[in-house]
């Protein structure tokens, strides 16, 4: 199930770090919209709802709903600061969206059947994660809430590069546009001691 996210806002007036301690009193916290051919407004949001969302990966890639006096805006989150030690979130950086424009934002990588990777289980190897996220491009209606990297067929030795994800319409990555040099492994089967290669692999394949 997708999920939505939808926040009420009020704007801001008061600015200043005596400010923010007085939002925090009061179970809000200070943010900022720009962008979409508009000023930016400092506005204030309910920290809990705020809190309870940053908990889902899918926060940081989706489009938000910000609600300003009634009038609904689409926005995505481009900075979140945190606190060092405290739960709290302290400020967010939202930037407007564009229906017509394309946007470049964060996209997790969700690997499946790791448990059963026939370089792991069958051949000792060794999962290795090169990237748990990567950057896209596309139009907001493009936007994928993830990608899925199936890591089920790989072998010792074996990898995943950028240029093999199965990418929905729409959606390219930002680093092949930079040439084959950036077209790296995502995900990885390592030889551990005692490991046979894949070609090993296979001649044991073939003598069973």
């Amino acid at each position: 199930m997708t999920l939505q996210f939808e926040f009420e806002a009020e704007p801001r007036v008061e600015q200043g770090k005596g400010a923010s301690r007085r939002l925090r009193r009061e179970g809000k916290m200070p943010a900022i919209i720009y962008g979409g051919g508009k000023e930016p407004q400092s506005i204030t949001l309910s920290h809990k709802d705020v809190w309870q969302s940053q908990e889902h990966d899918a926060f940081y890639s989706h489009i938000l709903t910000i609600r300003i006096n009634g009038q609904s805006e689409r926005a995505i989150l481009r900075d979140l600061q945190r606190h060092p030690y405290r739960p709290w979130v302290l400020h967010l950086d939202l930037q407007r969206v564009n229906e017509t424009e394309a946007l470049r934002v964060h996209v997790p990588l969700h690997f499946l059947n790791e448990e059963t990777c026939v370089g792991v289980k069958k051949g000792g190897g060794m999962l290795s994660h090169q990237a748990v996220e990567v950057e896209v491009e596309c139009l907001p209606k493009d936007l994928p809430e993830y990608i899925e990297v199936d890591v089920e067929e790989l072998k010792v030795g074996d990898s995943i590069h950028l240029s093999q994800l199965k990418l929905p319409a729409g959606v390219t990555l930002t680093a092949l546009a930079q040439g084959e040099d950036h077209d790296l492994p995502v995900v990885s089967v390592l030889k551990t001691r005692g490991t046979p290669t894949g070609d090993e692999e296979s001649e044991e394949e073939a003598a069973d």
